[in-house]
């Protein structure tokens, strides 16, 4: 996994969005919580959802986490969610990163990268927003502060359609 973990790094020193072109339904995924409470991804059907897929070690995400926590504490009462997936081998690296950064958005922690696989991550950090349906409708590769704006777009859009 470290490998591919410096690979994935790597790759994600630029940004690169792109539209799903065909509605693509968002993988299962259920992982526990900070709190030890499991987290099912289908539990938040009905929310425009961000899906984060992250890392303690992986720079652009350091920036993008607080990022999208302002989006969470933004957008929430509308409808809006964020499952931060942490994909560190190490809890205790996470928990390390987490304790530095006041957050409310919901963090999971996925130690062996089963949703990497199941969401094709190619780069960290990667990042997915979900319509009201599950379905996956635009992903995102890297992280600049830049890419907020572009979120909070995207995001307006989709609280707007309807469930």
């Amino acid at each position: 996994m470290r490998t591919v973990s410096v690979l994935l790094l790597l790759l994600g020193l630029t940004t690169q969005a792109f539209a799903q072109d065909a509605i693509t339904p968002a993988p299962a995924i259920e992982l526990p919580a900070e709190t030890g409470a499991p987290i099912a991804l289908a539990s938040l059907k009905g929310k425009v959802v961000l899906v984060d897929v992250w890392a303690s070690w992986c720079v652009p995400c350091k920036a993008a986490f607080p990022a999208y926590d302002e989006l969470y504490r933004t957008y929430r009462e509308r409808g809006f969610e964020v499952l931060a997936v942490n994909v560190d081998e190490k809890r205790a690296d996470a928990e390390r990163f987490l304790r530095d950064r006041r957050h409310v958005l919901k963090v999971v922690f996925d130690p062996r990268g089963e949703a990497p696989l199941k969401f094709k991550v190619r780069a960290m950090p990667t990042t997915f927003l979900l319509d009201k349906r599950g379905n996956i409708r635009f992903v995102h590769e890297g992280f600049t502060g830049k890419d907020v704006a572009l979120y909070q777009r995207r995001i307006e859009a989709l609280l707007a359609e309807a469930p």
